[in-house]
């Protein structure tokens, strides 16, 4: 059954291209000078996520694919991470999966989950150096930084040395993803190498990743301040929860959306389910959204109409009535 909720809130979402920035790090493509400028309309995203799951879901992909090319009005696709269940976490894998990436019509957005690299170590995925899986995972998911996967690639913001850390506009909303995981936002350790653990490197990773987040995060909302624009969408992984790994970001995008004043949604994936809080944190002007995983037929489309006072609304696509267990709040 597809259900159908809708914000309260004014947002606007529209995807373009972002300034040039003088934060450290950022890259911005040729070209662009100014913002552009945002008429009335409406933009659909589709969002997914943790899939294809099984050798069996890597079957159904391709009905995914053609449901999603074939839906009115999706302009981009978002997908939220985890690629895989367990299965060695091989080059020729990720290729794979790239490649069913590249046949969607629209531009491919993907941000890294924990189980496409951080948990590589176990061995029932291939007994793998988790941050040389994370090299391959930049090397085959980004071989053109700048560039999202797709049929017809979009020109990006990124962030050097974290090429998956994108910017872009929606119908005047800032776009960011930004690499935040599971099994503690990567914190979890590496028990499964034959040589053990290697909590330095795990550390390290962690805390430049960490730094660089913050720092997106940061230049998104003041990017967003400077355009006036109508909303920020962030879309990663792992939920922004209280636990450790995790608190400093959600901290950090508290802070930021109480003072911009406008909404703020946050889309990610994980936990295999499907949630929406509407009053994220506490606050009126964020809100969460969950995209199921774990089931190939699940996707989530996100329509954006500058014209409608709501503006954001979404609704569940799947042709199995209760294939994902769920819940709304706030």
């Amino acid at each position: 059954m597809r259900r159908w909720f809708r914000r309260h809130a004014k947002v606007a979402v529209v995807l373009a291209a972002v300034l040039p920035v003088t934060g450290a790090g950022v890259v911005a493509w040729a070209g662009e000078t100014s913002p552009p400028v945002v008429a009335a309309g409406t933009s659909v995203v589709a969002l997914i996520g943790d899939s294809p799951y099984s050798t069996t879901q890597q079957g159904q992909y391709p009905a995914l694919v053609s449901a999603i090319n074939g839906a009115s009005g999706v302009v981009r696709v978002f997908h939220v991470g985890d690629t895989k269940a367990s299965g060695a976490c091989s080059d020729a894998y990720f290729t794979g999966v790239r490649d069913s990436f590249n046949t969607f019509s629209d531009p491919v957005f993907f941000t890294p989950g924990d189980n496409d690299w951080a948990d590589c170590h176990r061995s029932d995925n291939g007994q793998f150096v988790p941050t040389e899986r994370l090299d391959a995972i930049r090397r085959i998911f980004y071989p053109t930084p700048g560039k999202t996967l797709g049929q017809t690639p979009l020109d990006v913001s990124y962030q050097q040395g974290y090429v998956e850390n994108t910017r872009t506009r929606i119908q005047g909303v800032i776009v960011a993803t930004f690499h935040m995981i599971g099994s503690a936002n990567g914190l979890n350790p590496w028990t499964g190498l034959p040589g053990g653990d290697q909590p330095a490197a795990r550390q390290a990773e962690y805390n430049g990743r960490m730094t660089a987040n913050l720092t997106w995060i940061d230049e998104a909302f003041l990017r967003a301040k400077n355009e006036n624009a109508p909303g920020v969408l962030l879309v990663t992984q792992a939920e922004p929860t209280t636990a450790s790994g995790f608190l400093e970001i959600r901290n950090k995008i508290k802070a930021k959306a109480a003072e911009f004043g406008k909404p703020v949604l946050i889309v990610h994936g994980d936990e295999h389910k499907f949630e929406y809080d509407a009053t994220y944190a506490g606050l009126a002007n964020l809100s969460r959204l969950e995209v199921c995983g774990n089931q190939v037929p699940e996707w989530v489309s996100l329509t954006i109409d500058t014209a409608d006072p709501g503006v954001f609304s979404w609704q569940r696509h799947s042709p199995q009535t209760g294939i994902c267990p769920g819940a709304t709040t706030g």
